[in-house]
């Protein structure tokens, strides 16, 4: 064999072996929600035909024979490793990432319910940019009361109050605590806001105390979402998915006592559930990535795309040196005479 086409068949050898060798991790790390255990033999038998396959394409590319068979052989085994490699790839990669917009969605999920619900209810205040004024209002009043400079209902709390009238159009009653400590102080500023908030809506006691948890898990998950989305990307990995559930299951609790006490007429509720109980499954990794595609889908879609067909394509494109003996790939026509010639009589 020409010596030009040794030294390429060792470097297309060497290169087919790492290619090929990721594939086979990869391979068996995305099959084994499917196979399990056998996920490794299994691995390990694709990986092994496409080597040999590799094999027959650069030798029939050598010898000038055809390709074409070959190639869809290559492709069809192909296929499949390529489909578990970029559910293991992109499992890995992106696993954080669609955690923390599951969280940031579930946010979103408690700000919405707690709108729409109180878009239902019945208003003193018609006008929901004066009901903000006088939420962000109150959210003041309270931080003033529980001030340990300025505790209980000081000159600043009651122009705070001063300033709420107006916008209720009704006389507040400034209340006193209970005892000359925080806890009485803290009690003080939440009967200030049972206060005013009675003052702002016309609600019954049922649907009073219903807005009441809507509110408090609003904060509550907002404040625990977040911590969690600065943690390190293991921490996210590890207690996202409980987060997750929890949340969701207190988001349909509440959905569904909405939708309970205000009517179906008032209030429509669907449930929701968690898309990530299904990370790391074959059918999840595509269809994320098809709906949130971006750069990042496209960086694993063409890494994927190398590990199985990148070999391929380059021992199709590498040219060939004759082999000795065999002119442009074993054509009779530049084979070179040898011994004597018979001139005929």
């Amino acid at each position: 064999m020409n010596n030009n086409n040794s030294v390429t068949d060792l470097f297309l050898a060497i290169l087919a072996i790492m290619l090929i060798g990721v594939s086979f991790y990869q391979t068996w790390l995305g099959l084994q929600q499917i196979f399990g255990g056998s996920s490794l033999i299994i691995s390990m038998v694709l990986s092994l035909l496409l080597l040999f396959l590799l094999w027959q394409l650069r030798s029939a590319k050598v010898n000038g024979t055809a390709t074409a068979g070959l190639k869809g052989i290559y492709v069809f085994i192909a296929s499949f490793c390529f489909i578990a490699n970029f559910n293991a790839l992109y499992t890995r990669f992106m696993r954080t990432d669609i955690f923390k917009t599951e969280l940031r969605n579930i946010n979103d999920k408690f700000s919405d319910l707690e709108t729409n619900v109180e878009s239902k209810l019945n208003y003193t205040v018609p006008d929901s940019k004066t009901r903000q004024a006088i939420g962000s209002e109150l959210s003041l009043l309270k931080i003033q009361i529980t001030d340990p400079k300025n505790s209980s209902i000081g000159p600043e709390a009651r122009r705070i109050i001063s300033r709420i009238e107006k916008m209720i159009g009704k006389k507040v009653t400034p209340l006193t605590p209970i005892s000359q400590t925080p806890s009485g102080y803290q009690d003080l500023a939440d009967r200030m806001e049972e206060q005013i908030t009675g003052m702002v809506y016309n609600l019954t006691p049922e649907e009073k105390n219903l807005m009441a948890e809507i509110n408090n898990s609003t904060l509550k998950w907002n404040k625990e979402i977040q911590n969690l989305l600065l943690r390190s990307g293991n921490d996210v990995d590890e207690m996202a998915q409980g987060q997750i559930d929890k949340s969701l299951s207190e988001y349909n609790k509440l959905g569904n006592k909405a939708h309970s006490i205000l009517g179906e007429d008032k209030f429509k509720f669907e449930s929701a559930h968690a898309n990530t109980q299904e990370v790391g499954k074959i059918g999840f990794a595509f269809s994320h990535a098809l709906n949130n595609f971006g750069m990042y889908q496209f960086v694993v879609l063409m890494g994927c795309i190398l590990l199985d067909f990148g070999i391929m394509i380059i021992i199709l494109l590498v040219p060939t040196a004759p082999n000795k003996g065999k002119g442009n790939g074993g054509s009779v026509f530049n084979q070179q005479r040898k011994g004597k010639t018979i001139i005929p009589n």
